[in-house]
């Protein structure tokens, strides 16, 4: 587990290292995964923005942020910068692994003085925050990284710094299909393995304990669950 979490925290560091540089990690991929039969679906994703999509208007109409509460976003990479998160009425606070992605929403912050409640560098899976802290939250684009172990511990987690009845949304792998199969080969390429190796049955009963499942939807090579703290 903690081989994995170095290994995300590095590929994500050196992503904004070269974005800084105006370089995007997905260009100039090798050929090996530009001539793959699936890699039209990855450019279709791609323009469409449903690789890991944070900015969903399912999203924000689920969770319906308000003036006085708080946002939990886990495994937040550039989400308030991109997903528009940051023209939330909610407090937003905001955890990752990469330092250098912190560091970089600290700046943006500052620079276009935006209040939030926390920016800070942890797993996931063990957060500073107090028990039924949080309103609202939401952890997508990360579980897939991990085995069931670690997504067994993030999953308490979550249900741990969340309120009783607080609304949050996480997605995990649409294992088998053509769209997953192809970032997951992207993923593994940018140095950050994909290692989920839970079915939708498994990891439900995983849920089941803390979350009722509002409902659940297919969003490109994700699987996206709504969900309410039991």
């Amino acid at each position: 587990m903690k081989r994995q979490l170095e290994m995300v925290a590095k590929s994500y560091d050196k992503g904004i290292d070269l974005g800084r540089k105006g370089i995007d990690s997905y260009d100039n991929l090798p050929s090996y995964i530009t001539s793959h039969p699936n890699y039209p679906l990855f450019e279709q994703m791609r323009m469409s923005e449903t690789l890991s999509d944070s900015a969903r208007k399912e999203i924000i109409e689920y969770l319906a942020p308000k003036a006085g509460m708080r946002f939990i976003d886990l495994g937040c990479c550039l989400n308030l910068m991109f997903a528009g998160y940051k023209d939330w009425a909610s407090t937003y606070y905001g955890v990752d692994i990469s330092s250098k992605t912190i560091e970089l929403l600290q700046e943006y912050a500052t620079k276009n003085h935006i209040t939030v409640g926390d920016l800070y560098c942890c797993s996931m899976h063990e957060t500073p925050y107090h028990t039924n802290f949080f309103d609202i939250g939401a952890c997508v684009g990360s579980l897939e990284y991990f085995q069931k172990d670690f997504v067994q511990r993030a999953v308490t987690e979550f249900s741990r710094i969340m309120k009783p009845n607080g609304r949050f949304v996480l997605d995990i792998p649409n294992i088998g299909s053509s769209e997953f199969e192809i970032t997951k080969l992207i993923e593994e390429y940018l140095g950050r393995q994909d290692q989920f190796n839970l079915s939708v049955e498994e990891f439900e009963t995983i849920l089941d304990a803390p979350f009722i499942i509002d409902k659940k939807e297919i969003v490109g090579p994700m699987i996206q669950y709504f969900l309410i703290t039991k």
